[in-house]
């Protein structure tokens, strides 16, 4: 039997100010797209309307993906990491999904970490 909608939601561990972090990723490359973040109302209608929905901490509303831009995130799949901390959500993205009018909020900045080969 499939757990209804707020049970799902029930399992998330929503930080002090109600929100989780929602990782999107694209559905069928995994490619890394973007994150946001979302309180239980806006994952009620990510998970009921297809559409991703976020809140916005500096509008303190709630925007649906593309509903200005046309950079819509229709969704594909949505998991809840094993600490219930943070929601992976899977799309096909149309358009792009940074704000920026670039595919992914994460090509920008290297950040040139350290690569070992694990044996030190």
């Amino acid at each position: 039997m499939t757990a209804s909608i707020e049970q799902r939601i029930a399992q998330v561990s929503f930080n002090g100010q109600g929100l989780v972090a929602a990782i999107v990723q694209q559905w069928d490359t995994l490619e890394v797209l973007m994150l946001g973040w979302v309180d239980a109302e806006a994952l009620r209608r990510t998970l009921t309307e297809g559409r991703v929905t976020f809140w916005s901490r500096s509008r303190q509303e709630y925007w649906r993906k593309g509903d200005t831009s046309g950079h819509i995130q229709l969704v594909r799949g949505a998991r809840l990491d094993c600490d219930g901390d943070a929601v992976l959500l899977q799309v096909e993205q149309i358009g792009a999904a940074c704000h920026t009018g670039t595919r992914t909020c994460f090509d920008t900045v290297d950040l040139e970490p350290a690569v070992t080969d694990g044996t030190a």
